[in-house]
């Protein structure tokens, strides 16, 4: 028997995938929750074999769950569900050990196979969503410039920011440019905007 954990925001979406989900001889959902900030801890107290994350979700999303799971607990495969097709999303999840990567509308049998195909350390990559990244390329922006937009992201200040990585607030602006010219906008709100729809944050 497979276990497995979900980890979406959409209750009745989560609900029925579980219900599906379990109707299958081999595959059982062990735990659910609507949180990011509280999957990491949840896939820890329960240790299934499978943890499904969606990546648009409170708290934190799916690829930081992915990410702090990789270092709690490495043995547990991944799969996440989205619904954008960003290409940077694909490229950050294959970097945190995520095995799987589907588009959250796949049917639930896909899903299914997919769950199957990553506990035997197989990988399910939807093609469409392989293509995109291929096509996109790698992000432009260094990391800390990708920091820095994620801040701002967050709603922190110039101010703020320079407290929190011990720099000028003239070297956050200077790398807020940067990021700005890398994403052809003219403020950082559109820069953020922009790496936001790449994938990039």
């Amino acid at each position: 028997m497979i276990r497995i954990v979900l980890a979406d925001d959409a209750n009745l979406v989560r609900g029925a995938i579980a219900a599906l989900l379990d109707l299958e001889p081999d595959l059982e959902v062990v735990g659910q929750t609507a949180r990011g900030d509280e999957a990491t801890a949840l896939v820890t107290e329960l240790r299934p074999d499978v943890a499904v994350l969606d990546i648009d979700m409170p708290g934190a999303n799916g690829l930081e769950v992915a990410e702090q799971l990789a270092q709690v607990l490495p043995e547990c495969a991944l799969v996440v569900l989205t619904s954008f097709g960003r290409p940077g999303y694909l490229r950050r999840a294959v970097g945190a050990g995520v095995r799987g990567f589907l588009h959250k509308d796949a049917p639930v049998g896909e899903l299914a196979q997919a769950i199957r195909a990553v506990h035997a350390g197989e990988q399910r990559i939807d093609p469409e969503l392989a293509t995109a990244a291929m096509a996109a390329g790698l992000s432009p922006l260094t990391n800390r410039e990708t920091g820095i937009l994620r801040a701002l992201a967050r709603g922190e200040s110039v101010t703020d920011i320079a407290r929190n990585l011990s720099i000028a607030e003239g070297t956050v602006r200077n790398h807020m440019s940067a990021a700005m010219a890398k994403t052809g906008t003219e403020n950082r709100i559109g820069a953020v905007h922009t790496a936001q729809e790449m994938g990039w944050l």
